[in-house]
């Protein structure tokens, strides 16, 4: 069930792919598809022990031609592995999570895109209980928003700054884990706006 949100996701992804390769959007500079995938480094505080650092990819299906109030919407899923530079005191904590929804990004600018996003996904952690020896793992439906942005720096190389807050409900006795963090890293846009 919690894999669900997920899947609907990459479904509408693929839906949509069909509707862009009958008309070059106006204002395009680039002649590909109007997406950009990235990858970069990870820093959260695990709202468990400390922090833990690792890598993030992502990528991003932007709409054009959308009518003006809803210019700006697209579709993002990323991967995160978090599993370096432990500072808490669990030498086995290790969280990994895909998600994927809705991200909407500003054009106000030209080589500065602001955004702000929702995504929906799954989140699995291991640790240590020293009361609890044979329970080590656990996985959870997340809710995540966030908000980032995106500056070009070489041609169609765009450099981005993203912050997330994770929900990972209903973990101990029916409390929240809270992750968050900071992921800086460099996508490749194949088809970007002007």
């Amino acid at each position: 069930m919690a894999k669900c949100p997920l899947l609907l996701a990459v479904l509408l992804v693929c839906a949509s792919i069909p509707a862009f390769s009958q008309v070059e959007p106006a204002g395009r500079t680039g002649k590909g598809p109007p997406l950009s995938v990235g990858l970069g480094y990870s820093n959260y505080e695990t709202d468990w022990s400390g922090y833990l650092s690792g890598g993030v990819v992502w990528a991003d299906w932007n709409f054009y031609k959308l009518p003006p109030l809803l210019d700006g919407f697209g579709l993002e899923i990323e991967g995160r592995d978090l599993n370096l530079d432990r500072t808490g005191g669990d030498p086995k904590l290790r969280m990994d999570t895909v998600e994927g929804g809705v991200i909407y990004t500003t054009h106000f600018y030209r080589r500065f895109h602001p955004y702000m996003k929702f995504l929906v996904g799954d989140g699995s952690i291991d640790f240590s209980l020293p009361n609890f020896p044979n329970y080590t793992h656990d996985t959870r439906e997340m809710y995540v928003p966030g908000v980032g942005a995106d500056t070009r720096f070489y041609k169609s190389f765009w450099l981005r700054v993203n912050y997330e807050y994770q929900f990972w409900p209903n973990f101990f006795n029916h409390h929240a884990l809270n992750p968050s963090g900071v992921d800086i890293g460099v996508a490749y846009d194949f088809g970007r706006f002007r």
